[in-house]
C-alpha cells in the first residue's frame, strides 16, 4: 500500500496539532477516512454526510482532486495530499 504524505493548513493544523503526517492508503477517500478516525471531530470539518464539504480544498500533488477522479482518485507512493480549509484575510 502506498505511503502518502498529508499536509494540513490553517484550522486543520490547529485541530490535528501537526502540519503533516504519513499514512498508507489506496485512494483519497481512504486517506481522509483514516485521518478522521485518527483525529476525532475532524470529520465534521471535512464532510457533510459522506460528501466533502464544498469549501474544503483537497489537492493531490498540487492538483485539485475535483479535477481528477475526486475522492476515488488512486494514490501512488510518495504522493502528497494537501488539505486547505477556507481562509480569508485582508
Amino acid at each position: 500500500m502506498p505511503k502518502i504524505r498529508i499536509r494540513f493548513f490553517a484550522n486543520l493544523r490547529e485541530h490535528t496539532k501537526t502540519k503533516e503526517l504519513v499514512l498508507e492508503g489506496m485512494t483519497v477517500r481512504e486517506i481522509l477516512d483514516k485521518i478522521c478516525k485518527k483525529f476525532p471531530g475532524l470529520e465534521s470539518l471535512l464532510f457533510n454526510g459522506d460528501k466533502l464539504r464544498p469549501y474544503m480544498n483537497v489537492f493531490l500533488n498540487g492538483r485539485d482532486v475535483s479535477g481528477l477522479e475526486g475522492m476515488e482518485t488512486e494514490l501512488h507512493t510518495d504522493d502528497e495530499i494537501a488539505i486547505f480549509p477556507p481562509v480569508s484575510g485582508g
